[in-house]
């Protein structure tokens, strides 16, 4: 990709925003906790058991299982493969990447006296990642579909005065001050028309309507999208164990995004009919945020061998800031010029507010004694509750509606297991996602197994996991104009290790 070297930092700040979409929302409402090796050995399924920091994490209760203060800390290799299919071709892009995604203590205050029911109480304290957005697919093919839609898509309707450059005005200076004024539908107009893409109908500053200059035919494309950050929660909890059968628990979080995405579009053609042959076009968007939600979870001991368990997450309510910069080429092959439109401007967005669905987790293990166990968390969440919002009441009416009738409930299956041998334990787990979405074939189920082992050496122990998952995606290419989406098929693998001692 061309980089920037002439920056000018001019903030805009837009009226209207960049334009957030359904695809933004579900981001930062999935999660799939990144945490300790025994939790990841066993797909999650955790909500009945406790006695693991991560499964804290999913029910606050967990917190009183422990019978002496412990901590551990976890680090983890991810790979992900992305193959995609786009107009005739497919293709495979692998990433590898390594973190540390779980740290975290509980320590355990035990009532000395025997007459009380309340038996223990547990204060803990730990970080983890929820989601890790490092992904990169490449795609490539021939369509019949050119970027010169999005361009037309976002013009017509705009007045041509609103998306051109004064007399002696450079284009850094039109493209933000158009930023600020108009908005960002009124930029991306103007990198159209700046550029020789748009052909406004009439040369007047009344002008609505406009044409792509790139004709129709066949295009040759290359898209890649390269994304990093993650979604974290650092979280303050407190347990409570009464009459040695039932466990309370709380958790105040607080969270944490980060995300960068950057995203390069080439297309060339040879149509006869086509005066712009060649364009190139780089978008990159940041975000960063916080927010805060909490958790309430039970454990109910019924005997030695069966514990159920409840937990209620509430909404997380996040607040959101972005930044984005663009850069536009193109070429014309009869006269052999080539247009450049690098406004070098960053475009700093209001902040806007993000509340995520509430979650109910039902959970039932059953423990065989030392020998082992078996568990089973079902999940349900109903991403139709997803919503947008901003200081303006009717700033997300219209992204609202659209989020409420094509997200739907999703339930969620965790199954695990555990043999113990000695000081060896054999694990595994299974789990199922559905889909978020009512049209299941934009965003698929996901499916996912895992495997592992743990090492107990008294006071400490080593746990070892590998999960894996698969998921049909179709990513939009861009929010406007007819280049539609490419097919992903997602699949990634997860290496987990975890160091984990009573303190």
């Amino acid at each position: 990709m061309k980089k920037i070297f002439f920056t000018i930092l001019c903030m805009a700040i837009l009226l209207d925003s960049h334009g957030q979409n359904i695809s933004d929302a579900l981001r930062y409402s999935t999660e799939n906790t990144q945490g300790t090796a025994r939790f990841k050995s066993m797909s999650g399924a955790f909500g009945a058991l406790g006695g693991d920091m991560s499964a804290v994490s999913i029910n606050p209760a967990g917190s009183a299982i422990f019978d002496a203060s412990h901590g551990s800390l976890s680090v983890a290799n991810t790979s992900s493969s992305n193959k995609t299919q786009y107009g005739s071709n497919t293709q495979k892009l692998n990433n590898d990447y390594f973190d540390l995604n779980q740290i975290g203590a509980a320590f355990v205050f035990k009532n000395q006296n025997s007459n009380s029911d309340y038996n223990k109480f547990v204060i803990s304290a730990f970080f983890e990642q929820l989601q890790n957005y490092n992904t990169r697919l490449f795609a490539s093919g021939v369509t019949s579909n050119s970027i010169g839609s999005y361009f037309t898509d976002y013009a017509n309707g705009l007045r041509l005065d609103g998306i051109s450059s004064l007399e002696n005005e450079s284009i850094s200076e039109a493209y933000n001050a158009i930023g600020f004024y108009n908005g960002y539908a009124n930029q991306q107009a103007f990198l159209g028309y700046e550029s020789y893409i748009l052909e406004p109908e009439e040369d007047s500053d009344e002008n609505t309507i406009y044409n792509s200059n790139v004709g129709s035919g066949d295009f040759n494309q290359e898209y890649s999208y390269s994304s990093t950050g993650y979604n974290g929660k650092l979280s303050f909890n407190l347990g409570l164990q009464y009459n040695k059968k039932i466990y309370f628990g709380i958790n105040l979080n607080s969270h944490f995004i980060n995300y960068e995405r950057s995203t390069y579009l080439f297309e060339e053609n040879t149509n006869a009919n086509s005066t712009i042959n060649q364009v190139d076009f780089e978008n990159s968007l940041l975000t960063i945020g916080n927010g805060f939600s909490l958790q309430l979870g039970g454990i109910f001991k019924i005997n030695d061998l069966i514990r159920i368990g409840l937990t209620y997450d509430s909404p997380t309510w996040l607040t959101l800031r972005e930044e984005t910069t663009q850069y536009l080429s193109t070429i014309n092959d009869l006269d052999g010029t080539q247009t450049i439109v690098n406004p070098a401007v960053i475009n700093v967005f209001p902040d806007y507010k993000l509340r995520t669905p509430a979650k109910i987790t039902g959970s039932a293990a059953f423990i065989i004694g030392k020998t082992g166990l078996f568990s089973i968390d079902y999940s349900r969440k109903d991403f139709s509750n997803t919503q947008f919002k901003s200081n303006e009441r009717s700033g997300y009416v219209q992204q609202n509606s659209i989020i409420g009738n094509t997200l739907k409930v999703a339930n969620t299956l965790r199954i695990g297991a555990e043999v113990r041998l000695k000081s060896m334990s054999y694990r595994g787990g299974y789990k199922f996602e559905q889909s978020p979405y009512i049209n299941t074939s934009t965003y698929g189920d996901m499916k996912g197994f895992s495997l592992g082992l743990g090492f107990n050496f008294g006071e400490s122990r080593l746990d070892l996991a590998y999960e894996n998952s698969k998921r049909n995606i179709d990513q939009l290419l861009y929010d406007a104009g007819n280049l539609g989406s490419t097919r992903v098929n997602a699949s990634n693998s997860n290496v987990s290790l975890t160091l984990s001692m009573n303190l």
